[in-house]
């Protein structure tokens, strides 16, 4: 029997009607997690006995004629925000006692909203990655295939989506963290606008909880449905009220249009510097048709869009540069010694991250001076077409691989192997000139695994893909929920909520089993950047 779970929109409208409690909600929500998270480990640090006080809080409020946007629902935040009280690692262990003493603006923005925070969401090693586990909180599963990734970094918040532990959860975005767990998981996410959402308590752990303006990075939501993203990004965007909240308002344009045969759209299902798998391109194909059969104007290449190849360097250049910056200076001067060792003819992505890494300020301002006219060259694009359409990653979820060195790691497309961090290039699209990008639903691959694409749209028109994104649920179909199974599929003693790190399935000593502990301490080292 396939498993219905609400929307956020659909319990708020059972919450005011009368026909449900906050506090039922939040009880339903922990008893699911208590029976399931134990095979997919996507709840890392449960806070129930709050949650429940919380749900009664607001069920009280309701009764006394209150009625704010997220009023009683339950969601879950992921790991890397803070929250007073609950321990902030990022997953490295030797922060694993730290716990701030103020909640993140975001966090503080939900509760504010009346949300039922239930809990934090797993992440990978320093937020490092395209999947999610870490020695303190172990790996989370895809809940779709449990020996395969949810995704990373905000893994752990889009399998509680799809497992239906929460109706909504925040997760945040520099290198496709809110989109590609997504994709992989067959949820809805939106990368809002460079700069649209406040950051301030998305940090790591003795960091400064200070109002930074971030490069790349964003924070955003993740629902199981368009219109619940839209719910969630209007209670999280906004200026810090610490620095430009304290003279701006913020009053996004609405949507470009409201009908799918108003809307110009390009579709891209090709990369320059990576193939598109075939399951990938088959979901960028039937989001494409639909559209077509729903009035767009549809076209598949156009001068204006502007240069991939560039782009890709430009992102990797970016990314790689920063992700440096507070490298001890030995580790430092080894990179340097590694990059004067590169062919000038090598132009590959591998020799633009090392180049990256070891920039000068000038170098960086040149790259930034690139990316400006990037976003004019988008601007433009955006006077002839409404959104892009392009994928992902060039495929579904992938099996877990927690080889320590993620340089060594492969990704698999259609069975052939390309470097594994040659996959963000598609994130990178939308990443490197701050626009919005909507991830939805796609259908499924032929071994049944959820595909996605992402809508991106013009910068601070993030209603745009957003109502895009809608118009599409209705014709292709939104979130279906994954077959329920809640057993360690090796044999093994299942993954808990709390259980100790020595806690593990048996039948390898240094092999990773998905759905169990990390099988030794050297699993997850960092790689480069946070996602």
């Amino acid at each position: 029997m396939e498993q219905i779970f609400p929307t956020a929109e659909k319990a708020t409208a059972a919450l005011r009607a009368g026909e449900v409690s906050s506090a039922e909600l939040t009880d339903e929500a922990i008893a699911r997690i208590e029976r399931d998270d134990k095979a997919i480990n996507a709840i890392c640090v449960p806070d129930f006995d709050r949650a429940r006080a919380a749900a009664r809080r607001a069920d009280q409020a309701r009764a006394h004629g209150e009625d704010r946007p997220l009023l009683g629902i339950p969601v879950t935040v992921k790991e890397s925000y803070n929250i007073a009280g609950m321990p902030t690692t990022w997953g490295m262990p030797q922060y694993r006692d730290h716990v701030p003493a103020e909640d993140a603006v975001q966090v503080s923005r939900l509760k504010a909203a009346g949300a039922v925070v239930l809990g934090k969401t797993n992440v990978p090693l320093g937020l490092q990655d395209i999947q999610s586990f870490n020695e303190i909180h172990g790996t989370t599963n895809n809940p779709w295939d449990h020996d395969r990734t949810p995704g990373g970094s905000s893994g752990g918040s889009a399998a509680a989506l799809a497992s239906g532990f929460c109706a909504l959860s925040i997760g945040s975005d520099l290198a496709g963290s809110l989109r590609t767990p997504a994709h992989f998981c067959g949820i809805y996410a939106h990368k809002p606008t460079l700069g649209l959402a406040a950051t301030r308590g998305m940090v790591a752990p003795l960091t400064p909880p200070l109002p930074v303006d971030l490069d790349l990075a964003v924070v955003g939501p993740m629902a199981r449905s368009a219109r619940d993203l839209t719910l969630l990004l209007d209670v999280m965007a906004g200026p810090d009220p610490l620095t430009l909240g304290v003279a701006h308002d913020l009053t996004l344009p609405p949507a470009r249009h409201e009908r799918l045969r108003d809307f110009r759209v390009l579709v891209v299902d090709e990369h320059p510097l990576i193939p598109t798998g075939s399951a990938v391109r088959a979901g960028v194909n039937r989001v494409a048709d639909a559209l077509v059969e729903g009035g767009a104007r549809v076209e598949r290449h156009s001068p204006l869009l502007p240069d991939l190849t560039e782009a890709a360097t430009l992102y990797t250049q970016l990314l790689f540069s920063s992700s440096v910056a507070r490298f001890p200076v030995d580790s430092y001067e080894q990179l340097r010694t590694r990059a004067a060792g590169l062919s000038a003819d090598d132009q590959s992505l591998d020799a633009a991250r090392l180049r990256a890494m070891v920039f000068s300020h000038r170098d960086w301002m040149e790259v930034n001076n690139r990316r400006e006219l990037h976003r004019h060259g988008w601007r433009q694009l955006f006077a002839e077409f409404d959104a892009v359409v392009c994928p992902i990653t060039p495929t579904p979820a992938f099996p877990h691989d927690h080889n320590p060195n993620p340089l060594e790691r492969r990704i698999d497309i259609d069975g052939v192997e390309f470097p594994y961090f040659d996959q963000l290039v598609w994130a990178g699209v939308a990443t490197m000139p701050g626009l919005p990008a909507t991830a939805i639903p796609a259908g499924r691959s032929p071994e049944g695994l959820p595909v996605g694409v992402q809508l991106i749209g013009p910068m601070f028109e993030d209603r745009t893909p957003l109502r895009l994104a809608e118009l599409l649920e209705h014709e292709i179909g939104g979130f279906q929920a994954p077959k329920p199974n809640s057993i360690c599929p090796h044999g093994g003693r299942p993954i808990g909520t709390g259980r100790p790190p020595e806690t593990r399935c048996s039948t390898s000593p240094t092999v990773q089993r998905p759905g169990c502990r990390p099988s030794h301490p050297g699993e997850g080292a960092p790689v480069t950047s946070p996602t």
